[in-house]
């Protein structure tokens, strides 16, 4: 009976993420949805409106570095501007061992690695975009032509190992939120969990997924040659021609784009 009542109290404390759900489905202003599930969590809690409050500002001032995100993105901007991406390019284009699904594989281990060191390397800003995505479309290519679709799935492959690296690597910090909001929940119930234990029940899962993903990049190296086979036979054919970008369009895009 006892833990049934824990149970309760612990879903009434929980009624803020309803109030999340109900607010962003009837698509009020998402900052005041989030200060009212704080505000209905608080209560719920039992804590008082000044302690609701001051809780709020303490965890605005200790995550106010989340706002150098901000910044990040016109840094990464001018750095593309003068090359980077280019530059990229070049670099993978020079090593001949180098393929998408090797620099997959060594960004994946990478990643998952500083997660779990509490390193933040705002992955799809920072990493895939200006660096990760151009070397493996480089190493694709190979200074041949592509098609936007062979550009779009290696992309997205380059986007999924970052995904991967980050979800699976998160659980290996001690600090990391979501172990201390299983920690805090499973005490409210009455059980005593500890962190060192829940990261090396973690671990295994993220050692499994970096293999499962180490055989899919090996696949993905593969099948993107039958992708490029395709472009070139189109290409061959007159469906698709390069354009200005050495991209593979349709004759009738080119004419679009040069109007």
């Amino acid at each position: 009976m006892d833990v049934f009542l824990k149970g309760c109290e612990t879903m009434l404390v929980l009624s803020g993420i309803l109030v999340m759900v109900i607010g962003l489905m009837l698509r009020f202003n998402a900052l005041l949805v989030v200060v009212a599930a704080g505000f209905v969590t608080g209560l719920a809690g039992g804590l008082s409106i000044n302690d609701i409050v001051g809780a709020i500002g303490e965890a605005f001032v200790k995550n106010r570095y989340m706002s150098l995100f901000i910044l990040i993105l016109p840094v990464i901007g001018l750095m593309e501007r003068h090359g980077l991406r280019e530059r990229a390019e070049i670099l993978i284009g020079k090593i001949n061992a180098a393929t998408a699904g090797r620099i997959f594989m060594i960004y994946l281990f990478v990643r998952q690695v500083t997660v779990a060191f509490g390193i933040n390397m705002s992955g799809m800003v920072a990493m895939v975009r200006p660096l990760i995505a151009p070397m493996s479309e480089a190493a694709v290519a190979q200074g041949r032509p592509v098609s936007q679709r062979t550009l779009d799935k290696v992309r997205g492959i380059a986007a999924s190992a970052d995904n991967t690296g980050n979800f699976f690597g998160q659980n290996l910090f001690l600090a990391a939120g979501g172990l201390l909001l299983i920690k805090g929940v499973m005490e409210q119930l009455g059980y005593s969990v500890e962190l060192t234990d829940m990261v090396l029940y973690g671990l295994p899962t993220a050692v499994c997924a970096y293999i499962v993903n180490f055989i899919r990049f090996i696949i993905f190296d593969k099948t993107i040659q039958a992708y490029v086979a395709r472009d070139e036979a189109d290409m061959k054919a007159g469906k698709l021609v390069p354009n200005e970008f050495n991209i593979l369009v349709t004759p009738e895009e080119l004419a679009k784009g040069g109007k």
